[in-house]
């Protein structure tokens, strides 16, 4: 059976964020469609932890040959990694705050992002090995047109998913939505997310 890992990044509850909102209807969509099991992950409530040096040691040493005290800095990335891995469709539903990615999105990104497990260096530069992977992006804008050269999250996220080798993705979004045709928009970008998976 296919699995969608579902991860959510808005501050915001579920009744509240345009992003949780399109994300859930993609999910919804595409498990009804394909009977795929759902995991989900919501990086912005966890509280994510940020990537130190002792941590980036750990999650660079071989499982067999961590210490206690590696082993338990290295487990949060493990879990994350791991399910990145097991999922065959990845729904990221995200708002761009200030321009670039919520700060638990960069933190998700800094522990999956391992050298050796989800990519590699070779003699022509690194190589994504998260590949056969489909990635779908919902995402809320209040101000920054999705796409546009100052929004440093769509685009951030895209190619940080191709450096993983997750290179088919598709992006809903409802942007500019604090302009008066807001709710227009929110709207128009629901329709998108249900007719994607229909």
């Amino acid at each position: 059976m296919s699995n969608i890992l579902y991860l959510t990044a808005s501050i915001r509850s579920d009744a509240d964020s345009i992003s949780r909102g399109l994300g859930q209807s993609i999910v919804d969509g595409l498990a009804a469609k394909t009977g795929a099991s759902v995991t989900t992950r919501d990086i912005a409530a966890e509280t994510l932890p940020f990537v130190s040096a002792e941590r980036f040691g750990a999650n660079l040493t071989a499982p067999a040959d961590r210490t206690p005290e590696q082993a338990e800095l290295a487990a949060i990335a493990d879990a994350l990694i791991a399910e990145l891995q097991a999922a065959d469709t990845i729904v990221i539903a995200s708002p761009i705050y200030n321009f670039g990615p919520p700060a638990s999105l960069k933190a998700w990104a800094d522990l999956v992002a391992r050298a050796g497990t989800t990519f590699r260096y070779t003699a022509t530069g690194p190589e994504g090995l998260l590949t056969g992977k489909k990635a779908y992006l919902a995402i809320a804008s209040g101000g920054t047109p999705v796409g546009s050269d100052f929004d440093f999250m769509s685009r951030w996220l895209t190619f940080f998913l191709g450096f993983l080798g997750i290179t088919d993705v598709e992006i809903i979004a409802a942007d500019g939505i604090m302009g008066a045709d807001g709710e227009a928009k929110i709207a128009a970008a629901q329709e998108a997310a249900i007719a994607l998976a229909a």
